[in-house]
């Protein structure tokens, strides 16, 4: 028994002495890292910037930490600075890039640097390197000759490093909460962005003989994935937010998602307008999921054009809302047409297509003259637009854009339509059809009381059909409208109350002499409308659109200028006729006045 005791004591006396042995062997190694290893580490991080990057830029830090027993280090207080001579040399010799870039932060932290691959296989693997909250400015100047060049380096930073190592990797770089900044340097004055909380995580760095001609590398990495999340930016007016509940991106998909993407005014229906100063369209727009795919990283980072091959919008609504109670504001919206503000963008754009699926649109309208509000929907609407840009070789390519949508009308009648606009025409030209189906007419009632002061007592849609040709300042072709059972009154606005009584002979006239009850008639006799409409200048896109299909409809259910002139014969003898009657009855007054006297 005490035999064991003795030989337990002993092995636990070498195991505190083997301990201590290697903990002053350590000790011993990690300070001999400290006063030895550490300069020369510092030497190589600094000559392995200036080489891979052909001395363009070089890095500062004020401090180096090394653990060898869990294979970390830091670097504190680090810059990543461009040197200005050498950039000068680059662009003089044709091999500057695009984008330069300035780099801020107080830590960068390194994770599993693997020493012994290092040493004996000439392999330096760092699983993590970690960047918390940098301030990065990315500078761009774009030059002609990096139009055609690949998203890979000029040189391979391997010829740098192959006389010490044969592979650098880096796993994972994550850049966390970064502050960024954008300069565009390629106009008279520099236009400058921002962003904050942007969450960038590099994957898979890879140098060795082969990593620069891969063509499923990025800038030598196999994926770049940016996170954003609660962003949101005042646009220039002041009158909007932009915001988005979260933004992700991968470039080895080319996928970009946006849950919850919102433009929303910064003040009421009402107020809007008069915070503004003049009648204009108030937007509210939230759109529930919206995904680009295919999206062009190096073309976007080079030259800032936005190119993708694919986007969804997925479930959301857009309302708009204008209160003509204010006056408008007398501008020229000729050449102002989405073809043609598509050109005058300032950055080029090109989508292939947009897919839209399941989209509440409506217009509202605060009337000044019977001072309500009309509303018109296109619920549960979903179509797509081919052919989004206005690249000049794209539009060589194919010169027209092209939009088909499908809706129900007042959440009622089945409407299809089809756009097609021509991107190269000087005349802002385009065309447009549709057909709606199975509309009761009195749903109407919400747009045409408020705004047409009319009430339509009943009516049913069979099919109305459209197909017309226009530019920017006129609209010319047909309309076949099959209805029946049309009955409207005309009403007048009963002031103090804010309600509408009907005008009995108005009424009475619009249904027995101008308005046809049914098209075709009782005999089957079907009238189709011609349509040429000449735009007011100062008339929105919208309007137009709507100002010429209300021209077909009019004439269509009988309104036409022969008739309009003819009821406005009858008023005038109407009033005339009134008159008179007062006139007469007056002077019975008088004469009994003077009888009496």
């Amino acid at each position: 028994m005490l035999g064991k005791l003795l030989k337990s004591h002993q092995i636990i006396k070498w195991l505190v002495i083997s301990a201590a042995g290697f903990l002053v062997v350590f000790g011993s190694v990690s300070l001999y890292m400290n006063i030895w290893v550490k300069p020369i580490l510092a030497k190589q991080v600094k000559q392995l910037v200036a080489s891979t990057t052909e001395n363009l830029y070089h890095i500062e830090f004020s401090g180096i930490t090394v653990n060898c027993l869990t294979g970390d280090a830091s670097l504190s207080q680090v810059r990543f600075v461009p040197d200005t001579l050498v950039l000068k040399k680059l662009i003089a010799a044709q091999r500057a890039p695009n984008n330069i870039y300035h780099i801020e932060l107080e830590k960068l932290s390194i994770r599993n640097v693997h020493p012994f691959r290092v040493y004996f296989k000439r392999r330096l693997t760092i699983d993590r390197i970690i960047i918390n909250h940098p301030k990065i400015t990315m500078v761009n100047k774009q030059y002609e000759y990096n139009e055609n060049r690949p998203p890979r380096p000029l040189q391979s930073p391997f010829d740098f490093v192959s006389k010490y190592l044969k592979e650098v990797r880096v796993t994972s770089i994550d850049f966390n909460e970064v502050s960024f900044k954008y300069i565009d340097n390629n106009h008279e004055v520099p236009v400058i962005d921002s962003l904050q909380h942007l969450n960038v995580s590099l994957k898979d760095w890879l140098i060795d003989a082969n990593s620069a001609q891969d063509t499923t590398r990025l800038y030598l990495l196999k994926d770049i994935r940016l996170q954003l999340s609660d962003y949101s930016f005042a646009t220039a007016d002041s009158m909007y937010h932009v915001k988005a509940h979260e933004i992700n991106f991968s470039s080895a998909t080319g996928n970009l998602k946006i849950n919850n993407l919102a433009l929303v005014p910064r003040y009421a229906e009402m107020a809007f307008s008069k915070v503004v100063g003049y009648s204009k369209d108030r937007f509210n727009i939230h759109l529930n999921d919206v995904e680009l795919k295919g999206l062009d990283l190096p073309l976007f980072v080079k030259k800032q054009e936005l190119l993708a091959r694919e986007m969804n919008i997925r479930n959301g609504h857009v309302a708009v809302f204008n209160n003509n109670e204010i006056p408008g504001k007398d501008t020229i919206k000729t050449g102002q047409d989405p073809h043609q503000l598509l050109q005058k963008l300032p950055g080029k754009l090109t989508l292939r297509k947009v897919s839209l699926h399941n989209l509440d649109v409506s217009y509202a309208e605060y009337d000044r003259n019977s001072k309500q509000k009309g509303r018109i929907s296109f619920e549960q609407t979903s179509g797509t637009i081919t052919n989004i840009t206005n690249v000049d070789k794209e539009k060589k390519k194919n010169q027209f854009m092209e939009i088909r949508l499908n809706t129900l009308l007042m959440g009622q009648g089945r409407m299809q339509t089809h756009f097609k606009f021509d991107l190269l025409a000087k005349d802002g030209a385009f065309s447009y059809s549709g057909r709606l189906n199975g509309l009761n007419g009195g749903v109407l009632n919400g747009v045409t009381k408020p705004l047409g002061m009319m009430h339509i007592k009943s009516g049913a849609v069979q099919e109305l059909k459209f197909n017309i040709k226009a530019n920017s300042s006129r609209a010319q072709g047909n309309m076949a409208f099959k209805y029946d059972d049309l009955a409207i009154a005309v009403l007048k606005r009963e002031e103090g109350s804010g309600g509408f009584s009907r005008q009995g002979l108005l009424s009475l006239l619009a249904n027995t002499v101008v308005i046809n009850p049914a098209n075709p008639n009782a005999s089957g006799v079907f009238k189709p409308a011609k349509i040429d409409y000449e735009r007011k200048p100062n008339r929105s896109f919208f309007n137009f659109i709507w100002k010429t299909l209300f021209q077909g409809i009019r004439h269509s259910v009988g309104v036409t200028p022969q008739k309009e002139a003819y009821i406005k014969a009858q008023l005038a003898k109407f009033e005339k006729m009134k008159a008179d009657r007062e006139k007469r009855k007056q002077a019975r007054e008088k004469r009994k006045q003077n009888k009496r006297i």
